[in-house]
């Protein structure tokens, strides 16, 4: 199909290196990738860090014996309790890492203008840890926040959660388990173009197949390796796959924000539809002209620049609000 996307989106994308299949990435060989942008990264010069922002790893103790890795930026030091955000990267749920150097600035800049906590998870991967591993570890990174909230600097009452791409799936999946476990509630949901749903069978899933920024065969390759045979099987379980939930009540209060070109439109309007329907709170916002994850290719752009304006507003509002 043809994409009227944006000018300056347009002219990033156009910069943007491609492979021999057309696409940024591959995720056909899941390993060969992360080789692949683990050599780029290491070309890269490390970005310096922000004195204002102190960062410290918590290694969270789970039942197996492993540990969970929680990054935590507090800006301006634990002078006093902040409100947190408990993070998810993006990575369609295979790549990626809280530890990730070039993604710490990042981190910094919206822990210090939010002024809150950022607490990134360093949740496990697939196809090593297939579904629900990831949104289990978020799970056990919430309520460990929220436990240990006074010994953290954390207001336990004003933690959120969000989740970018791939890591709207976890982020969305942690939600529930925390309504269906009985533990604290989280402040608010936050979800920019979030990967819920295994199916792709929706219009979105079918349009985005050559736009190459991550396309309809990137995503059911790594829905392949999130959940292996079961993908698109009639049972699989919403912590899994969190756009299967046919009762999302109780759920927080809820901001998704998606891109007219985005395999995932579909997916995240009909999810906002049944959030909704169960009277959860929603802010959804449709960006026309833009493709997945704009924000993070062209930040410098006016649609970049007018979605996190809109986007930290929200935060600000429900986390110190």
């Amino acid at each position: 199909m043809a994409y009227d996307i944006d000018p300056e989106l347009a002219a990033a994308l156009a910069a943007m290196p491609k492979g021999p299949n057309g696409a940024m990435l591959d995720f056909s060989d899941i390993p060969a990738l992360r080789a692949r942008m683990e050599a780029a990264g290491a070309q890269l010069p490390a970005p310096a860090p922000d004195p204002r922002v102190k960062i410290e790893t918590l290694g969270i103790p789970r039942e197996d014996g492993t540990a969970l890795d929680v990054v935590m930026f507090h800006p301006g030091g634990i002078d006093r309790p902040r409100p947190s955000l408990l993070y998810f990267h993006a990575g369609g749920q295979v790549l990626g890492s809280a530890h990730d150097r070039t993604s710490h600035a990042y981190a910094a800049t919206m822990a210090l203008r939010l002024d809150i906590v950022l607490a990134v998870v360093d949740y496990r991967l697939a196809p090593e840890t297939r579904a629900p591993g990831a949104a289990e570890d978020g799970y056990l990174a919430f309520t460990h926040l929220t436990e240990h909230a006074t010994e953290h600097r954390i207001a336990p009452d004003r933690i959120g959660l969000a989740g970018a791409s791939g890591g709207g799936a976890p982020a969305t999946a942690t939600a529930l388990m925390l309504r269906d476990r009985g533990d604290r509630r989280p402040r608010l949901l936050s979800l920019n173009y979030p990967m819920l749903d295994d199916r792709n069978e929706t219009p979105s899933s079918h349009e985005i197949v050559d736009l190459g920024i991550y396309d309809r065969r990137e995503n059911t390759y790594a829905w392949a390796a999130v959940l292996g045979d079961r993908a698109g099987a009639p049972d699989v379980h919403p912590y899994s796959a969190p756009g299967r939930a046919t009762d999302v009540t109780g759920l927080p209060d809820t901001f998704i924000a998606v891109a007219q070109y985005d395999v995932f439109r579909d997916e995240n309007i009909d999810f906002a539809r049944r959030l909704i329907a169960a009277g959860v709170p929603v802010d959804l916002h449709l960006y026309a002209h833009a493709y997945h994850a704009w924000d993070i290719f062209a930040p410098n752009s006016a649609l970049a620049r007018t979605f996190e304006q809109t986007w930290y507003d929200y935060l600000r509002r429900h986390l110190h609000g």
